[in-house]
C-alpha cells in the first residue's frame, strides 16, 4: 500500500528545493556522455537498456545523440515503488532482445547505493552478454555502495549525499519533469 500524498506537499517539495544543476547544465553533461559512448561503441553493435521509470528521460536524451547503429530495449527493475526509501528488488519487465554475446548498455538515472544497478548488471552478465556498460546521470558521492565490483562507465554529474528529484528522477512519483536536478530542502 503506498503512503497518502497530498497535493501541497508535492508542490511545496519543488518550490522549497535547492536546485544543483538547471536544464543547461544536465544537457551538457548528456551530450558529454553520448560523446565518449559514441567513441567506445560505434563498432560494437550494442544495445541500449534505460532501466525503468528513472532511466527513461536521460535514456531518452541519450538515445537521440548516438549516431551509431544499436538496438533498443528495456528493463524495469525498482527498489522505490513511488516512496523514497529503498525496499526489495521487484522485477517488472525483463528485456526482449536476444543479448547473449553482445554488449549491453544499460542507463539509469541515478548510482546511488546501487542495488538496482548491481542486480541489472548481474543478470546480464550471467545471461551471455559480451560486455556490460552503464550510463548513469547521477553519481551520490557517499561511502554507502556496498558493491565495490560495480562502478559507471559512463558519469553525466557527481552530486552531493542529498535526495534529489527531476531529469527522469522522482519525489515520490512526481516531478520526473522537472527541468534539472533538484535537491529536497533541508529547512522544513
Amino acid at each position: 500500500m503506498s503512503e497518502e500524498i497530498k497535493p501541497e506537499e508535492i508542490r511545496d517539495a519543488y518550490l522549497k528545493a535547492d536546485l544543483l544543476f538547471d536544464e543547461r547544465e544536465v544537457q551538457s553533461a548528456i551530450q558529454r556522455m553520448a560523446y565518449d559512448i559514441s567513441m567506445d561503441l560505434a563498432e560494437e553493435n550494442p544495445i541500449f537498456v534505460p532501466v525503468m521509470n528513472g532511466g527513461l528521460v536521460v535514456g531518452g536524451q541519450l538515445l537521440t545523440r548516438l549516431n551509431f547503429p544499436l538496438q533498443q530495449d528495456y528493463i524495469h527493475a525498482t527498489r522505490y515503488r513511488n516512496t523514497t526509501s529503498g525496499h526489495e528488488l521487484e522485477w517488472k519487465t525483463y528485456p526482449n532482445l536476444n543479448f547473449k554475446g553482445r554488449t549491453v548498455l544499460v542507463v539509469d538515472d541515478i548510482y546511488d547505493e546501487g542495488h538496482t544497478l548491481a542486480a541489472v548488471v548481474e543478470y546480464f552478465r550471467n545471461g551471455g552478454a559480451k560486455k556490460v556498460l552503464v550510463a548513469v546521470l547521477l553519481d551520490k558521492q557517499h561511502d554507502r555502495k556496498p558493491h565495490s565490483n560495480l562502478k559507471a562507465d559512463y558519469i553525466g554529474l557527481e552530486i552531493e549525499d542529498r535526495y534529489v528529484f527531476g531529469f527522469g528522477l522522482d519525489y515520490k512519483g512526481y516531478w520526473r519533469n522537472a527541468p534539472g536536478i533538484f535537491a529536497i530542502s533541508s529547512t522544513p
